[in-house]
């Protein structure tokens, strides 16, 4: 299954559901066919008494106050955490044991896991699939939080799929596209489930998943309007065959005040409505396995448009660093006695101290920003000749009796930037200079002064009269 989902923000966040279930019991014999299920991790399971696996790869933050409830959570990094068998007679070993095997598998640092990052919940962390009993003695958590996700860490995730790569959904999965995005989340998850309703028999579930966002305005030049290869640069062509099923779901519920209504292309094979995280979502659902589908068209590039009321428009441009500044454009009618609150993210940088002004510690200043409105007349005014009173026309122009233009333009605002210490040049420039100085003196002088011996003298005239007066005195002489 493929989620798309529009974003409040603009941006849109796709989800892979990829679901392979395994109908075998490995607590009662050994297993010698896996079917579609990937062998690597069905020994895994099966030798380290493993009840449900559950790991994840997460670079970036999902942004929950930007884009809302995340489809599937999961911390920034590496996330590990396992259920045992009871039947397992060392945990801690089996546990050391099975991190060193899946970091062997995805390629990743979980070899990094052991005792002083593993912890054991006994709160949170319920098993997720058909489980006899929670003795949380049998449970391991761990997280890196500076593990970096690559491709190093996709390829081995696509080889665990039945098509690989080369068939079905996963054919969008372009790394060089997934990993050119704000959020990037891969996972695989491994629990038991019932066979039947009756659950006499267990089958055990994997499910890959992988969730990425895609900015708006790197991906999509600040517009709204997204595609299948907008997004992923391919299209597809067919299902995967060896699935029994293959959707695309689209939500296409209004995600705003203004009841925006998303438009989608071409038309969908039929449309769900469910309650998802309290809210009433309406999806677009496209079967893959439907040969409607795919009648008209070798591939399918599914294009999401907004649908804005008439009276908005917004037009965005981002700045580019000493080229161009920022330029933000709307058309918003606004009610009376309102107030209206825009506000923008930003950040602070350094600039090259080139850069900086004489007073760099009084702030920079930002324009102002600039109000063009087309106020109501309460008096309907009479058209004025612009040759008979081109003063009063230019100062006050109307386009009809109903409404004059108006324009107004708000304070500057200023801003302080991370300003360096730039005294500390100077302080450099004269500590340095002292120092040569002091030892350039010393050893220019060692190395150029010459040294005589001089032997003392027996005195002078005045010395010798001093001490015949000394000695008629009485007084020792000098």
């Amino acid at each position: 299954e493929l989620l798309l989902r529009p974003l409040p923000v603009g941006d849109v966040a796709a989800v892979f559901q990829f679901r392979t279930r395994w109908d075998a019991d490995l607590q009662r014999g050994a297993v010698s066919h896996y079917r579609l299920f990937p062998k690597a991790l069905g020994q895994l399971v099966a030798a380290h008494g493993v009840r449900e696996l559950h790991l994840a790869l997460t670079q970036g933050f999902w942004s929950t106050q930007s884009w809302g409830q995340p489809p599937l959570g999961a911390p920034a990094g590496a996330e590990l955490w396992v259920w045992f068998q009871d039947t397992v007679p060392d945990v801690d070993k089996a546990w050391k044991e099975l991190s060193n095997i899946l970091s062997g598998i995805f390629c990743a640092s979980l070899n990094f896991i052991d005792s002083t990052n593993t912890v054991t919940p006994t709160a949170s962390f319920k098993p997720l699939g058909v489980a006899n009993g929670t003795d949380h003695r049998l449970l391991r958590y761990a997280v890196l939080p500076r593990e970096v996700v690559c491709t190093e860490n996709l390829t081995p995730w696509k080889k665990l799929l039945p098509c690989g790569s080369k068939a079905g959904l996963a054919v969008l999965l372009k790394a060089e596209r997934l990993f050119h995005s704000s959020y990037h989340s891969q996972a695989v998850h491994i629990r038991p489930i019932c066979r039947d309703a009756s659950c006499l028999a267990v089958s055990w579930e994997l499910r890959q998943t992988l969730t990425v966002v895609f900015d708006s305005f790197t991906s999509g030049q600040g517009k709204k309007d997204w595609s299948l290869f907008k997004m992923f640069s391919r299209t597809l062509t067919d299902a995967c065959p060896l699935a029994s099923e293959s959707k695309v779901y689209v939500d296409i519920s209004p995600k705003n005040k203004e009841k925006e209504l998303l438009e989608v292309t071409p038309t969908p094979t039929s449309v769900h409505e469910a309650i998802v995280q309290g809210d009433k979502t309406t999806y677009a659902v496209y079967d893959l396995l439907s040969p409607v589908l795919f009648n008209t068209s070798r591939s399918l590039n599914v294009q999401l448009k907004w649908k804005r009321p008439e009276d908005s428009y917004i037009h965005y441009q981002p700045a580019q660093d000493r080229k161009r500044p920022h330029l933000l454009e709307m058309l918003i009618q606004l009610p009376a006695n309102s107030a209206t609150k825009i506000t923008i993210q930003f950040e602070r940088a350094l600039l090259k101290w080139t850069e900086y002004p004489p007073d760099p510690n009084h702030g920079f200043y930002v324009s102002s920003s600039v109000l063009s409105a087309l106020v109501p007349s309460v008096i309907a005014m009479k058209n004025v000749n612009v040759e008979e009173s081109p003063l009063f026309t230019s100062l006050f122009p109307s386009s009809d009796g109903s409404s004059y233009f108006l324009r107004l333009y708000t304070e500057p605002l200023l801003v302080n930037l991370p300003t360096p210490d730039f005294s500390m040049p100077y302080n450099v420039i004269c500590l340095t200079c002292t120092v040569v100085a002091v030892c350039y003196g010393s050893f220019y002088n060692l190395l150029t002064r010459t040294f005589h011996v001089e032997e003392p003298s027996r005195g002078g005239l005045a010395k010798r009269l001093a001490n015949v007066i000394r000695r008629l005195r009485g007084v020792p002489p000098i």
